[in-house]
């Protein structure tokens, strides 16, 4: 599983000029699922993205999660993370995982977030979307299950 986390101000995602998920502090969510991914890379990213500590203290330094500062997720899918460019100059996405595995790890890492209390927004599993941020910082993360970076 991958996701690329974004420390934002504010986050939105519209379907179809309609908002399905918005969010005001906290972290953004592009959320990839590897063919490969199971229980267990799931409950490892809810963890990791739970307790990252990315947001400021009182001194300035990065070291609250997002609890701390009463934080929202906003999580949109993306298999795009699993294209690989390497060879050729159109993406291959043979790393990815088939619709119907990638929207059951999906919801399920909403489902759990959701579980641990946290306030959770979502995005529409395979829809064409737009999503808009205010990247705070910026602070971008990127994360992989699999641990390949």
């Amino acid at each position: 599983m991958r996701a690329v986390v974004q420390r934002v101000s504010q986050a939105q995602v519209d379907v179809d000029h309609h908002v399905t998920g918005a969010i005001t502090r906290g972290l953004l969510v592009l959320l990839g699922v590897h063919r490969n991914d199971n229980e267990k890379d799931l409950v490892w990213m809810v963890d990791k993205i739970q307790h990252l500590r990315i947001f400021e203290d009182e001194q300035g330094q990065m070291n609250l999660p997002l609890d701390a500062v009463q934080g929202q997720l906003l999580v949109v899918s993306q298999f795009t993370l699993y294209g690989d460019c390497r060879k050729g100059r159109r993406p291959s996405w043979n790393e990815a995982a088939p619709p119907e595995l990638a929207k059951y790890f999906y919801d399920r890492f909403i489902e759990l977030c959701r579980q641990r209390d946290i306030p959770t927004a979502a995005g529409i599993f395979q829809a064409m979307m737009q999503v808009s941020l205010t990247n705070d910082g910026p602070v971008t993360i990127l994360l992989d299950s699999h641990k390949t970076f």
